[in-house]
């Protein structure tokens, strides 16, 4: 049986709109405004890591691409070994004032 104290419940979640309405009333822009400023900064990210630039915002965190290698697997339904290929990953890694906010 299942500890009922140690079960987490799933985080509230924040959408692309939310965050818009967030940036709209901290820098008293109008919506609109806020979800140009908002697609900006999250279309220069991935432009950024699209060439493979590591993209660093001081106080938050850094995001880089990596390199996955190629591997095997097994197909869930059949539990045939599959190939899966090499692959570029986006990854994240927090900035120490972000890690001490969220735990702060």
């Amino acid at each position: 049986m299942v500890d009922k104290k140690k079960v987490k419940k799933p985080a509230a979640r924040v959408g692309k709109n939310d965050l818009v309405a967030t940036v709209a009333e901290a820098a008293g822009l109008t919506k609109a405004d806020s979800a140009k400023a908002v697609d900006a900064m999250l279309d220069g990210i991935v432009a950024h890591l699209a060439k493979g630039e590591e993209v660093r915002i001081v106080g938050f965190g850094s995001f880089a691409v990596t390199k996955r290698a190629a591997s095997e697997g097994r197909d869930p339904r059949t539990g045939k070994s599959i190939k899966i290929p090499a692959a570029n990953v986006p990854k994240f890694r927090a900035g120490k004032p972000l890690k001490d906010a969220v735990n702060g």
